[in-house]
């Protein structure tokens, strides 16, 4: 008795509805529904200069070519103005070492109180004594 009856091919049993579209205006496999993507945001200023001074360049040092940021040109020029005795360029220059000198540069000998107690207490957590 089943053998008279047809069985239903798939296109036949799928059903066009809501998150079911039909199968011919489906994407195909591989090809995106937005080729272009996300479009991009605006750029900060920070992130702007960041980019730009990290450009690189060509300049010529002692004859020859040399590929160089744009923040190593900067810094050589304002170097070598201050050699030549621009007063200017040397108190910028003089205040760029000192703000590069006085930063705090951490030492990972020294230890603090504070991670004195965080190493005494991971120590008590993980059950080692002191020694």
């Amino acid at each position: 008795m089943n053998d008279q009856m047809e069985e239903p091919t798939a296109a036949e049993e799928y059903q066009v509805g809501y998150g079911r579209p039909p199968l011919g205006s489906r994407f195909r496999p591989g090809v995106s529904g937005n080729s272009a993507g996300r479009p991009k945001g605006p750029r900060n200023l920070a992130s702007v200069v960041a980019a730009t001074l990290g450009e690189r360049i060509s300049v010529n040092e002692n004859g020859r070519r040399r590929r160089i940021t744009k923040l190593e040109a900067a810094v050589k020029q304002l170097v070598n103005r201050a050699v030549a005795g621009e007063p200017r360029c040397m108190n910028l220059l003089l205040a760029l070492v000192q703000a590069t000198e006085t930063a705090p540069q951490a030492n990972p000998e020294t230890l603090t109180e504070g991670d004195e107690m965080v190493l005494r207490d991971l120590q008590r957590r993980l059950g080692r004594s002191t020694s």
